[in-house]
């Protein structure tokens, strides 16, 4: 990975196939805790999928909206190959076959492996979104430590 200049923001995408579930998920945990860790300036999000679906999942906006957050009004999208080797991160969600080389050497491509939560019950939902939240958090202390 290559070490950003202190006017380069940090680039961190979430993907995965369909860009319905936990990286919509994932993607609304790093806004918030962006914003919560003053990051606004220095940290760049993207979002989206290979093959994206209509809408997100509604049980995925049933869960965020008990947990604060509103995806109600959001759209997958796809995601490039350009916008992924323009990232510093990119963590996809256990759906991808992404790896260093599609992406090259200098961006950090983590497996998350999380389950899909399109067809899950509630309380399964929930686990998944606070692994995802678990995770997050811990991302970006790694790049709070690494600054």
């Amino acid at each position: 990975m290559t070490e950003p200049t202190t006017t380069d923001p940090i680039r961190i995408a979430f993907m995965c196939v369909r860009n319905a579930g936990r990286s919509q998920m994932s993607t609304a945990v790093a806004e918030r805790e962006r914003e919560r860790r003053g990051l606004e300036d220095r940290v760049e999000l993207l979002t989206g999928g290979t093959d994206p679906a209509d809408h997100v999942h509604e049980v995925v906006v049933e869960v965020m909206r008990e947990a604060g957050f509103d995806l109600a009004d959001r759209t997958p999208r796809e995601i490039t190959v350009e916008e992924l080797r323009s990232c510093d991160y990119v963590a996809t969600m256990g759906c991808s076959t992404l790896d260093v080389g599609t992406v090259g050497p200098d961006v950090d491509v983590r497996d998350w492996a999380l389950d899909d939560p399109g067809e899950r019950e509630l309380d399964a939902v929930r686990e998944i979104r606070d692994e995802i939240e678990r995770r997050v958090v811990a991302l970006f202390d790694e790049i709070e430590e690494a600054s």
